[in-house]
């Protein structure tokens, strides 16, 4: 059956290469970016880059450092970029997921600076007029869930809980000072007059009369019903956890992503930490911007699980109105990267991906899974150009692209205290560029062998060129391969030359035969991606980037 449809396959390919088809493909691919022609010339491929990496120097230059890579990110093909939380957060090293002011942009002089880690307001919208002006659009991280650094304690009465079992109270209610209160000094009334006190909250996890820690809910309050069941109910996660049934809560935080709108020029928003409050209250937030400043913005949230069952209602609760990030297929990566003779076919097996392709951003690796982080997936070095391969160039789900990955991780703490180099060896940006010029059209699958696995792209009527990858997890990889009829007899060649030899059985060049098939060969433990020798900007390949 599988050799019966890859014939048809050749054979309709070979009798018309329908424009119409090849464009809906395309576009069907690309969906998850929103906002495509529905007819007409292929689209260029959708490709996100994550614009941080936890350890980031915190010297307040980080919009500059992006001001300046911007034309070479789009250069190689990035369309769309999550930069880090630029809101005010506990102090300025903090990475802004501590989130204190919504408001503040590096504007006010708020919690020890006026600039966040990232830099100044200025900074930051001089950064947005230049992605602009390349047409890369940005989407802006946000955290909904909690604040953090307040202004000063309140008295409230709360209640103890078993931090393994949320919903079990451990203590009686007792009177507690925590600090819940938070005046924005530094901004005063500027763009909002609302200020939060113990009742915009529903827990805590400090008591200052005793200077005990512990996880409170405070008195006459409920965890949402309508977040994560670990520790039977995932509601709180850290500092003062927001109550997203309260009115003044929600409005406020309705109007501030308004504000936000309208303040920035963006193409959508990444949501933090979405299993830790009430998804009722995160489609009623997505509804408002799209009613308001956000019609066409996407939406990703991290719902970060390894069930993909989980993700998919969540997706279903959200009326498929966001996309998630595919925490599945990290792991799948990771561990295949960690296993000898690891069994290929099976990478996507799972997956968000495989269910989901129009919601899945994938990803390789981010903030959360970089070493030393609480979600650290190690890598086998050798592995991760397969992943971004798999990633960047096959036609399901939105890749993402890893600061640490494109430019290293620095080594400024003492938790990561030596520079990582940028991985695939420094091919990341060739992969970037093979996917904006060649991975488009029809995708023919070759996973026989287990430890070796291929595929082709065969291109569209306006972006004819298409690619051939092939990848092996042990010995030299070998795989006869369709490209189609029309390019029989052309030399193809590798444009990531990841340590290929003849001497060891693995080709410089491929001769399309007359039936459109080659012979593609690639490294032990490697990948390689074949295209024309002569392909449109083939000779960018050659050059450093």
């Amino acid at each position: 059956m599988q050799r019966l449809n890859l014939q048809r396959l050749k054979d309709s390919f070979q009798r018309k290469r329908s424009t119409e088809k090849d464009v809906s493909s395309s576009q069907s691919r690309n969906r998850i970016g929103g906002g495509l022609p529905q007819n007409g010339p292929t689209p260029e491929n959708l490709t996100m880059f994550q614009a941080f990496e936890w350890y980031v120097p915190a010297d307040q230059k980080h919009w500059q450092r992006l001001l300046c890579a911007l034309p070479r990110l789009r250069d190689i093909g990035i369309s769309n970029m999550w930069i880090p939380p630029g809101c005010k957060a506990t102090n300025p090293q903090d990475n802004g997921y501590g989130t204190y002011d919504l408001y503040d942009l590096g504007e006010f002089h708020q919690k020890g600076s006026r600039p966040t880690k990232w830099g100044s307001k200025e900074d930051l919208l001089q950064m947005l007029a230049k992605a602009e002006e390349l047409g890369v659009g940005i989407y802006w991280d946000t955290i909904l869930n909690h604040k953090a650094s307040a202004d000063h304690t309140e008295r409230c009465l709360a209640v103890k809980v078993d931090p393994d079992d949320r919903t079990k109270e451990i203590a009686p209610p007792a009177e507690i000072e925590s600090w819940l209160g938070f005046d924005f000094p530094g901004r005063g009334n500027r763009y909002s007059s609302q200020k939060y006190h113990w009742y915009h909250f529903n827990g805590t996890d400090y008591n200052s009369l005793d200077h005990s820690s512990a996880i409170y809910r405070l008195h006459g309050k409920k965890w949402s019903e309508l977040v994560d069941k670990e520790h039977q109910n995932y509601d709180y996660l850290m500092f003062s956890n927001l109550d997203h049934t309260n009115g003044e809560v929600k409005e406020d935080i309705k109007r501030w992503g308004e504000w936000l709108g309208h303040e920035l020029k963006l193409k959508g928003l990444r949501l933090d930490a979405v299993k830790h409050y009430s998804d009722r209250f995160q489609l009623e937030f997505v509804e408002h911007l799209e009613r308001t400043v956000g019609s066409g913005w996407f939406f990703v949230a991290e719902y970060w699980l390894f069930s993909v069952k989980g993700m998919t209602e969540y997706l279903s609760r959200m009326k498929h109105k966001v996309s998630l990030f595919d925490s599945t297929l990290v792991y799948n990566f990771a561990r295949v990267s960690k296993t000898r003779n690891a069994d290929l076919r099976k990478i996507f097996e799972g997956s968000l991906v495989q269910i989901e392709p129009h919601h899945a951003v994938t990803l390789v690796m981010n903030h959360d899974t970089q070493p030393t982080q609480p979600l650290a997936a190690p890598f086998g070095v050798w592995f991760k150009p397969l992943a971004y391969a798999l990633i960047l160039l096959r036609e399901d789900g939105y890749p993402c692209v890893f600061y640490g990955d494109l430019y290293g991780i620095a080594s400024n703490s003492p938790r990561h205290p030596q520079f990582e180099a940028p991985s695939c060896r420094g091919r990341l940006p060739y992969l970037c560029l093979a996917r904006k010029l060649y991975a488009y059209g029809p995708q023919i699958n070759y996973f026989e062998a287990p430890s070796c696995i291929g595929f082709t792209r065969l291109g569209t009527w306006d972006r004819p060129d298409g690619l051939a990858c092939v990848m092996a997890s042990a010995s030299l990889g070998k795989k006869k391969m369709f490209v189609g009829r029309e390019h029989a007899g052309e030399t193809w060649t590798d444009i990531l030359d990841l340590g290929m030899d003849r001497r060891l059985g693995v080709e410089k060049k491929v001769i399309i035969d007359w039936k459109g098939n080659g012979e593609f060969t690639c490294g032990s433990m490697s990948v390689a991606v074949w295209v024309r020798k002569d392909a449109p900007e083939r000779e960018l390949f050659d050059l450093p980037l």
